[in-house]
């Protein structure tokens, strides 16, 4: 058997890059994140940066964008009132065509790497990664005097990593941050979170995503638009993601099989399996999606009074851990898509959504 090829590097480091688009560290237009772009503001142009900042919420909606915001203007101005109130650097500032390089010797970016061995992304950010932060902070610091570390994301650190960090949060050098991104902040450390000062960042109004979008995608139609932030909830980033990574066409074939429940075409679930095995985790996007668009369904029908819908709760959880255990297993898409529309055409028999 031929060795597994391994993702360049380049590749790897760019994992968290929506295919068409700068990426975080290129992006200077925060969208939709005024609050916590003026508390960030205010803290730091009145000389009390914390520590550590926690900024949460979804997955793509502005986190990285807001910390290499935050690192820009720092190791730019430091925390005075020099700069603009928006924490804005031009885009041709020597910092931010160092940081845009990845080039500034005063920004540290931890984040997972591949492993050696099978040439994939880890599933964690390893204790060696967060190990990194003492002799960084150790540096004699440059010009502009401060030292900023991003960790992309806090939710991957394993327990290692975890208890490392808390020893970088004990006793943090002076002019210096830690800018910890988090999706689901609940489930670290809660001496971690006691440390770190809460930037929270809020889902977009589907009106202001909307409006975002015809300016991101300009070539789209406003239905597709329209499904896309529907699908986002919220998130540019992730909405985005979705239509250069087909996840409207995945999002529709979740709708298709569910409206075809009681009579399944299995030749196309044959075909749609094919194509979901040519996407990027696309099994797990299209049994999210399905999971999705049945619980919107049954939750549509219990509001309109549709009586007992055990068997479709039930059929829901079903298939959710159907698609995450095939997704964990990196099981052959075409056997769980056929079995989770088997799933759906049974419950559909006894009554349909």
């Amino acid at each position: 058997m031929a060795p597994r090829k391994a993702r360049p590097v380049e590749e790897a480091e760019e994992f968290d890059r929506v295919e068409g688009f700068p990426h975080p560290r290129e992006t200077f237009r925060l969208v939709g994140q005024d609050a916590a772009l003026a508390n960030a503001s205010r803290a730091i142009r009145n000389g009390r940066a914390p520590q550590a900042w926690l900024i949460t919420g979804p997955p793509g909606i502005g986190k990285a964008t807001l910390a290499y915001r935050i690192a820009r203007y720092l190791l730019r101005y430091g925390a005075t009132d020099r700069g603009p109130a928006d924490l804005s650097v031009p885009r041709d500032d020597t910092v931010a065509r160092q940081i845009a390089a990845k080039a500034h010797p005063g920004l540290l970016v931890l984040k997972r790497g591949l492993n050696p061995d099978t040439g994939k992304m880890m599933k964690v950010l390893s204790v060696d990664s967060i190990r990194e932060l003492a002799p960084f902070f150790g540096l004699t610091a440059g010009a502009g005097g401060w030292r900023v570390a991003i960790i992309d994301t806090a939710d991957d650190m394993n327990d290692a990593a975890a208890n490392a960090l808390l020893k970088a949060l004990e006793e943090p050098p002076a002019r210096s941050i830690l800018l910890l991104l988090s999706n689901a902040p609940g489930r670290l450390l809660p001496t971690i979170r006691s440390r770190c000062q809460r930037l929270p960042l809020r889902p977009l109004p589907e009106t202001e995503l909307l409006a975002e979008l015809a300016q991101q995608l300009p070539k789209s139609s406003e239905a597709d638009r329209a499904a896309l932030a529907k699908l986002a909830g919220g998130s540019l980033g992730a909405a985005l993601a979705l239509s250069s990574e087909d996840g409207l066409t995945l999002a529709r074939e979740a709708e298709r099989v569910i409206d075809q429940s009681a009579r399944p075409d299995y030749a196309a679930l044959l075909a749609l399996g094919d194509r979901v095995a040519r996407i990027g985790d696309g099994l797990l996007k299209y049994g999210t999606f399905l999971s999705e668009v049945l619980a919107d369904r049954v939750a549509a029908r219990a509001r309109k009074g549709g009586g007992d819908l055990r068997r479709w709760t039930d059929a829901y959880e079903k298939i959710k851990l159907k698609f995450e255990a095939a997704a964990a297993l990196n099981l052959e898409p075409r056997q769980t898509i056929l079995a989770t529309a088997r799933e759906i055409s049974s419950a559909a028999r006894r009554g349909a959504l």
